[in-house]
């Protein structure tokens, strides 16, 4: 990696919503979505062509708003969602919908590579996620392991269990929770657990975290203060099923085993300021990629908290937990979900 020259893609608009298209399991996709308050906003598919160590990109309309959250669907990699605000009634307003990319928006399948930079296609909406009662939508989360038919959504402080119907262009709420407590609570961001046939989610809300069972819609646990500051994102072990990764505006990331909240296992403090968005490696869960406004991305080998810490003939030195990868002076400006594909 040290002998490769970077590959920077530059974007037209601002953007702080980016996720892996984990339907792709061929390619190295990313899709990035735009912020812009004067023209239409855009959606733009990123994919990295790691032999040649080169960038391919198509572009794709995003007219109904500033892109806010970005999901794609595991199960279909042509679908996504996307959180994003309008203006309705002089007043902003946060939505979510499911969209369907165009059949031919793969890259490559233009005659030339800057046709969909210059032209680009328009998303095709398959339906809303919206519901009177439950506006301002934070996030939409898939079922990982699923057809790609169930989704929640976090809008204020309700959590709502969607059934997509009739090819994805109907969306109807099969259960939801509200969050009770003193004050105005609103979730801000959560996670759909893999483990436990996708039976559980967590959410966070301020600077908790919560466990919530799916068929019961019930609270299963409760992490109070779980960061000093404002909770921004949480991410599953993929390997390890009771093992959950937050991170917050304390600066701090933490490592939680949910069978016993009272305290986390283990905690990071490598940045120096607000750390948005936190990943486990898929493949490798000892490596976790964490990024921050102190313009840092910071890759994190945490071997003894991994699934097989002791499970393979290594050198000791190895077995020692140590930043491998600090990517500096980013000018960072998204509020991501990182840059690790399935």
């Amino acid at each position: 990696m040290e002998d490769d020259a970077p590959v920077i893609y530059g974007l037209e608009f601002q953007a702080r919503a980016l996720t892996s298209q984990t339907g792709e399991t061929d390619a190295i996709r990313f899709l990035v979505g735009t912020q812009s308050l004067k023209f239409d906003n855009q959606i733009h598919i990123i994919e990295f062509d790691d032999e040649n160590n080169i960038i391919n990109k198509n572009v794709l309309l995003h007219q109904s708003g500033e892109i806010w959250h970005i999901a794609a669907c595991p199960a279909d990699k042509s679908v996504l969602t996307t959180c994003y605000n309008k203006t309705s009634d002089s007043r902003v307003v946060s939505c979510a919908s499911v969209w369907r990319m165009p059949c031919d928006w793969e890259t490559g399948n233009n005659e030339s590579p800057e046709d969909s930079v210059h032209n680009p296609q328009t998303l095709e909406l398959l339906c809303h996620l919206e519901n009177s009662s439950h506006s301002n939508i934070a996030c939409v989360l898939w079922e990982p392991m699923g057809d790609g038919k169930r989704l929640i959504s976090l809008a204020d402080n309700h959590a709502l269990l969607w059934d997509l119907q009739e090819s994805s262009t109907q969306a109807i709420i099969s259960s939801s929770v509200t969050l009770e407590g003193k004050g105005q609570l609103k979730f801000t961001s959560g996670k759909w657990s893999p483990h436990h046939n996708c039976s559980q989610f967590a959410s966070a809300n301020d600077t908790s975290i919560r466990g919530w069972d799916l068929r019961s819609m019930s609270q299963i646990y409760c992490i109070e203060s779980a960061h000093g500051q404002l909770v921004r994102d949480l991410d599953f072990n993929p390997n390890r099923q009771y093992y959950l990764a937050s991170c917050g505006d304390d600066c701090k990331v933490k490592f939680w085993d949910v069978r016993n909240v009272q305290e986390p296992v283990k905690t990071l403090e490598e940045h120096s300021h607000w750390v948005w968005s936190v990943r486990y490696n898929h493949s490798h869960d000892q490596l976790v990629l964490t990024a921050s406004s102190d313009s840092r991305l910071i890759l994190s080998n945490m071997v003894s908290i991994s699934s097989e810490p002791f499970g393979h003939l290594v050198d000791e030195e190895e077995l020692k937990e140590h930043t491998l990868l600090q990517y500096k002076n980013l000018n960072y400006n998204l509020n991501t979900g990182l840059l690790y594909n399935h």
